[in-house]
C-alpha cells in the first residue's frame, strides 16, 4: 500500500486534488490519474496538480497539471491561485513564485482571501496558439452551425474564444467536445463562450481540453479579456463571470495578463494509490 496526504481545493468551483511529490516519488500512470478523478471511483477532480521541487532558482515550487482524463496540462489560473495561497501559508508571508512548464508565475496576497497572478504575456500569434494553418487570430476560420469566428489566445495553453448573444443557450455538452478537438487545433484547445455584459463584464463559460465542462477556468477567462478586448469590446480590465463566481483580470500594458480571485480549501485526506487500479475499491 501506498498510502499519500492529499489536499482537496477549488477557485470558484474549479477543484483539484493536490499531491505533495517534493520529498517523495509519485509516478501515477494515466490509468491511475483517471481513476483518482473519477467522481465515483476515487475522488475527483478537474484537474490533479502534483508538487515537485522547482528547477529554476528563486522559484518556490514546480506545479505539474494533469486533466480528468489523464492527460498533461499546461497552465491553470485557478489551481496557480490555490498552490500560492499553500506556499504563502508555508513561507509565511505574501509572496510566492510558482514554476510550471509553460514558465514562472509570480502570485500575491491581496487579502480578504484574493490571490492576485501574473499569468504571463498573452500569446496571439497563430504559431503560439497553435493552429494548423497561418492566420489572423483575432478572426480565426473555425466554425460549428452557428458559432464561428473565434479569437485565438495562448495565456500558457490554446484558448478560442467565441463570441455570442447568450451564453446559456450554448449546449456546451455537444458543441465543447467537437470545437475542443476541431483539425485546426492540432493540441486541441480550451473553448470559451463568451457574453458581453458591459464595457468590463463578460459572462463566460467554458469547456476545459481534457476536462470538459468546469464551474470556472481561470486561463479561460484571462484569454476571453484579451479577446474582448482586442475585439474592443472591452476594456483592458474587467470582471469575467463564470458559473462559480467572477475573476477579475486585467491585459497590462506590458502585455501580461493579471488575474485575480478566491481559492478555497476543501478538505484534507489520504488515499492508498495502488488502489487506484481498475477492479479494485
Amino acid at each position: 500500500m501506498r498510502v499519500v496526504p492529499f489536499l482537496k481545493m477549488h477557485g470558484l468551483g474549479n477543484d483539484f486534488v493536490v499531491l505533495d511529490a517534493r520529498g517523495q516519488k509519485l509516478d501515477l500512470t494515466p490509468e491511475q490519474r483517471r481513476r483518482l478523478g473519477d467522481r465515483h471511483l476515487g475522488v475527483g477532480f478537474d484537474q490533479m496538480v502534483t508538487l515537485e521541487n522547482p528547477v529554476t532558482p528563486g522559484a518556490d515550487v514546480f506545479m505539474r497539471l494533469h486533466n480528468a482524463d489523464g492527460s498533461e496540462a499546461r497552465a491553470c489560473g485557478n489551481a496557480t491561485r490555490c498552490i500560492a495561497a499553500r506556499i504563502m501559508g508555508e513561507k509565511k508571508n505574501g509572496h510566492a513564485l510558482i514554476e510550471t512548464v509553460s514558465g514562472l508565475l509570480p502570485a500575491e496576497s491581496l487579502g480578504n482571501g484574493l490571490i492576485a497572478v501574473d499569468m504571463g504575456p498573452a500569446g496571439l500569434d497563430w504559431q503560439q496558439i497553435p493552429v494548423a494553418a497561418p492566420c489572423d487570430t483575432l478572426h480565426m476560420p473555425v466554425a460549428l452551425g452557428s458559432l464561428a469566428d473565434p479569437v485565438g489566445v495562448n495565456v500558457g495553453s490554446s484558448h478560442a474564444v467565441f463570441f455570442v448573444d447568450d451564453v446559456d443557450v450554448v449546449n456546451l455538452p455537444v458543441v465543447g467536445p467537437q470545437l475542443e478537438n476541431h483539425s485546426f487545433f492540432p493540441m486541441r484547445a480550451n473553448i470559451e463562450f463568451a457574453e458581453i455584459i458591459a464595457p468590463d463584464r463578460i459572462r463566460m463559460r467554458v469547456w476545459e481540453r481534457g476536462a470538459g465542462i468546469t464551474l470556472a477556468c481561470g486561463s479561460g477567462a484571462c484569454a476571453t479579456l484579451v479577446a474582448a478586448a482586442r475585439r474592443g469590446l472591452t476594456a483592458r480590465k474587467g470582471e469575467v463571470i463564470v458559473d462559480g463566481g467572477t475573476l477579475t483580470i486585467e491585459w497590462l500594458e506590458n502585455g501580461h495578463v493579471r488575474m485575480t480571485g478566491p481559492w478555497t480549501l476543501s478538505y484534507e485526506g489520504r488515499i492508498d494509490l495502488d488502489s487506484l487500479v481498475g477492479g479494485h475499491g
